[in-house]
């Protein structure tokens, strides 16, 4: 199951979506550690591979939830 980690930036009116492959714990723990003072980048890793660094001093929030896939289909008799 992937995590669906969105985070507001400020001065910016768009939101930027992280989904990870990592658990939601791993994922909280490094929001956390970043929030907490403990580094000036938040740094996360996305399905691809692709490591996002956002810096810690621009976070005006950080939602972490589980991505839900939504299948839309249509059975024919």
């Amino acid at each position: 199951m992937s995590v669906e980690v969105k985070i507001g930036i400020e001065n910016s009116p768009r939101e930027l979506t992280v989904t990870s492959k990592d658990t939601q714990d791993k994922v909280y723990k490094a929001v956390s550690s970043a929030l907490d003072g403990s580094a000036s980048l938040l740094e996360l890793v996305d399905e691809k591979g692709a490591k996002v660094l956002v810096p810690v001093s621009k976070i005006a929030y950080v939602e972490v939830g589980s991505s839900e896939s939504r299948k839309i289909g249509f059975v024919a008799d």
